[in-house]
């Protein structure tokens, strides 16, 4: 975030609105999969939910436009589907780094189910190549995943604490190779699911051909530095 000279943050209101409006989201999709009203009630909800989306409709950027709150040099990105706190889809995640790598915990409620009771196996994939990719970024290695494997060697409970851990494992030229685990948090050593990425650095002429037509919240051409979607990384500090 930047400052201004009085010190504060004028970007903490809609920040602060932005996580808001995510947390209240996450709610409702966590209600929406398991409530058990009369349809009726279903029905009042929903068009509650039309009216609030209609009111937050009337300005909305285009996807070529970052947006306001994020600021990806620093790997702020407020509406990134894993870690984002203004995306209702994210859990969210808080990436930190852990020795040599990064580590996350999150309990999934049901909204993110797929064999009953048990996480849908996608969302492991979502979960590990955004971890992946935080590895590499702690490591400075930005990249784009040109390859991502997973085994499955057991599911995911829902309502469970679980932590999700990757690390560089090679590293040559524009390549890296990353692992990652997803385990239970009280049975850290028993690995369910394990994920293997192989990350790359765009050539320049890629790099103004995915995101040439980028620009910041101001209208402003701005391609991003580092090519990728690994957010920023808690330090512990």
């Amino acid at each position: 975030m930047t400052t201004d000279q009085t010190g504060t943050i004028p970007d903490a209101e809609p920040l602060a609105a932005a996580a808001d409006l995510g947390a209240a989201l996450r709610e409702l999709i966590e209600i929406s999969v398991t409530t058990t009203v009369a349809p009726a009630e279903v029905r009042a909800a929903a068009a509650l939910v039309r009216e609030a989306t209609e009111r937050l409709s009337v300005a909305r950027r285009p996807a070529s436009r970052l947006p306001a709150l994020d600021d990806v040099s620093t790997g702020r990105r407020v509406f990134n589907p894993v870690t984002g706190l203004g995306n209702a889809l994210a859990p969210p995640l808080a990436v930190r780094r852990e020795e040599d790598g990064v580590v996350a915990e999150v309990t999934l409620g049901v909204a993110y189910e797929g064999p009953p009771s048990f996480v849908h196996g996608g969302m492991s994939a979502l979960f590990m190549d955004q971890l992946l990719g935080s590895a590499a970024a702690a490591a400075g290695l930005w990249g784009m995943t040109a390859h991502l494997e997973l085994d499955y060697r057991g599911p995911l409970p829902l309502e469970t604490r679980l932590v999700l851990r990757a690390r560089v494992a090679e590293q040559s030229g524009r390549k890296s190779l990353i692992t990652g685990t997803i385990a239970l948090a009280d049975d850290p050593d028993r690995v369910l699911v394990e994920a293997r990425g192989v990350f790359v650095m765009p050539r320049p002429e890629k790099v103004a051909a995915y995101f040439g037509a980028i620009t910041d919240a101001s209208g402003r051409h701005t391609p991003p530095r580092r090519p990728g979607d690994a957010t920023a990384i808690d330090d512990g500090h």
